[in-house]
C-alpha cells in the first residue's frame, strides 16, 4: 500500500529557476510561473506548505498578447473617492511598467490567503535580460 507524502516546512528543498519571457503569451507565462511557485510540478506537493521554488522572469517587456488586447483589454482601479475610477489599457501599462504587469498576472493565479502572500515574494520580474541573482545559480526552465 502506498502512502501519501506530506512535507513539513523544514523538509522542503527550494531551487531557483529563470524563465525567458520573450515571445511568450502573458497568460501562459503566468500559469507556468504560478505552478512552479506553488510547487505543483513536484511529486511531493503539499497544499498547505510553501513547497514551491523561486522564479526569475527576464525580458518581461517582450511578452506578447493574443488578438487586439493591446487596445481593448482595460484594467480598472478605483481610488475610493467619488469619480475616482481610473482605467488603463494593457498597452499603456506595458509601456509604463512591464514588470508590474507580469507580476500582477502571476499574483492573480496564486492563492489569495497567507500562503499566497508568502509565495508572492518568491518571484522576481525584470524588464530586461539581466538579473542580479547569479549567485543562486538558477536553472533555465523551458
Amino acid at each position: 500500500m502506498r502512502q501519501t507524502t506530506m512535507l513539513k516546512a523544514e523538509e522542503v528543498k527550494k531551487e531557483w529557476y529563470v524563465i525567458d519571457a520573450a515571445g511568450m503569451t502573458l497568460g501562459r507565462l503566468a500559469t507556468k510561473v504560478a505552478t512552479v511557485l506553488r510547487g505543483k510540478h513536484k511529486p511531493t506537493f503539499t497544499p498547505h506548505v510553501d513547497c514551491g521554488d523561486y522564479v526569475i522572469v527576464i525580458n518581461a517587456d517582450k511578452v506578447v498578447y493574443t488578438g487586439d488586447q493591446e487596445t481593448k483589454k482595460v484594467y480598472y482601479h478605483h481610488s475610493g473617492y467619488p469619480g475616482g475610477l481610473k482605467s488603463k489599457t494593457i498597452g499603456e501599462r506595458m509601456r509604463k511598467d512591464p514588470a508590474g504587469l507580469v507580476e500582477g498576472a502571476i499574483q492573480g493565479m496564486l492563492p489569495h490567503n497567507k500562503l499566497g502572500n508568502k509565495i508572492r515574494h518568491h518571484v522576481f520580474v525584470y524588464a530586461g535580460p539581466e538579473h542580479p541573482h547569479a549567485a543562486q545559480k538558477p536553472m533555465e526552465l523551458k
